[in-house]
């Protein structure tokens, strides 16, 4: 099977993707969660001209001459509205937040007031509409404020509460089951064999899906052995997962038997092998309605194709609109000249410099996919094209910000 590009690749992947489920959670609940409608304001806010401060609740053309003392007929605190109207020569004492009584059209603050009993001084003029929130000031009824596909941060949780909504509807979290394979692995914290190391790509990668918005199921290491990989594949098809992703295993040697298990399994093969580096051996495919992303082994490739990939995958069962193409990225001028590249799309680890308040990309000499801690400390991934010319120091290049 010949290669394909990142962009034929990412757009098999997602061609069929349906939106995972839609469920009504708590306001509480919902942060970081990805909106499944668009929703509109139930009221008005303010839903009545209100105070911005506390002072006393004028006429404007009252407050021009200084000596005039305004009689105070009343008091406005919050959440209480005076019932009657003011006249000219009148002053309501007023606090933040209370309804704008008829016939008031500014707000004398306290600090140029001078209280005297019942009457009040303008120790200031105050002009007409000053101090005062106009209802309908923040938004109106039926406007539609949040929308469809935005993901929930704290700002949009506290509109959608002064929205009065007390549950918002979003999509369901995917289900993304996560299986490292390999003899040579071992989790965090047991001791490996001589012939052993550490499985992290599944830490990295669950990570990613957390962050995506989706739920990792771990389905922990399996052996280089087909029964063994087929128990797990079996397990994440009856937990209804929405995603199986594979670590290693994908390739063609003699010990690589995650592709074959996948194909006993009944998984239909949408490509395999792509253009590009690090990651040229990812899989895709699907069984059932379970979508399935086999990762290279590596490390590096490994968490680089799940953010090319496995992020987007997620993104769009979400309903979100993932960037997929280079010119839906930032562009930074090179601290450092890049060599003409081959057929493949690279995506360089390097770091972003500043000097004199100008920010530069400097790729890391070394780029090999087997070194977490380099890549630890890789703040962009530079985006070079296929068979793209020498790029010189100072020349913008797109990047994919860490």
């Amino acid at each position: 099977m010949r290669l394909i590009s990142v962009e034929a690749a990412l757009k098999s992947l997602l061609a069929d993707v349906e939106l995972t489920n839609i469920e009504q959670v708590p306001l509480l609940d919902a942060g970081a969660r990805v909106l499944a409608k668009d929703v509109l304001a139930t009221r008005t806010q303010p839903p009545f001209s209100a105070s911005a401060m506390d002072g006393y609740a004028v006429r404007a053309s009252d407050t021009t001459r200084a000596n005039d003392p305004l009689r105070v007929i009343g008091e406005a605190p919050a959440g209480h509205a005076y019932k009657g109207s003011l006249k000219q020569g009148e002053a309501l004492r007023i606090f933040t937040g209370a309804p704008i009584p008829d016939g008031a059209n500014a707000i004398l603050i306290q600090e140029y007031a001078r209280r005297d009993g019942e009457m009040v001084y303008a120790l200031q003029s105050v002009d007409e509409g000053k101090h005062i929130r106009a209802a309908g000031l923040d938004f109106s009824q039926n406007d539609t404020l949040l929308h469809a596909g935005q993901q929930l941060d704290y700002r949009a949780l506290a509109l959608a509460g002064a929205m009065n909504h007390p549950t918002l509807p979003v999509h369901c979290k995917p289900r993304v089951a996560i299986l490292a394979n390999g003899d040579e692995l071992v989790e965090p914290g047991q001791v490996p064999g001589p012939n052993q190391i550490i499985a992290s790509n599944q830490i990295g990668i669950a990570e990613l899906v957390r962050r995506s918005g989706a739920l990792p199921v771990m389905l922990g290491i399996a052996p280089d052995n087909e029964q063994e990989i087929a128990k797990r594949v079996t397990k994440a098809i009856t937990l209804n997962c929405d995603i199986l992703v594979t670590l290693g295993g994908a390739s063609v040697g003699d010990h690589d038997l995650i592709q074959k298990t996948l194909g006993n399994a009944g998984m239909d093969l949408e490509f395999w092998r792509i253009a590009m580096r690090p990651g040229k051996p990812l899989m895709a495919g699907s069984i059932g309605e379970m979508k399935v992303l086999g990762l290279p082994g590596n490390p590096v490739s490994s968490l680089v194709c799940g953010l090319l990939f496995l992020v987007p995958l997620i993104q769009t069962m979400l309903g979100q609109s993932p960037a997929t193409n280079p010119t839906d990225h930032p562009v930074l001028p090179l601290a450092s000249p890049l060599p003409q590249n081959d057929m493949r799309q690279d995506y360089v680890r390097a770091r972003i410099v500043s000097d004199s308040g100008r920010e530069t990309l400097q790729p890391f000499k070394t780029q090999d996919s087997s070194m977490l801690s380099l890549f630890h400390q890789s703040q962009a991934l530079i985006i070079r094209p296929p068979h793209a010319p020498e790029a010189s120091e100072g020349k913008e290049v797109p990047y994919i910000p860490l």
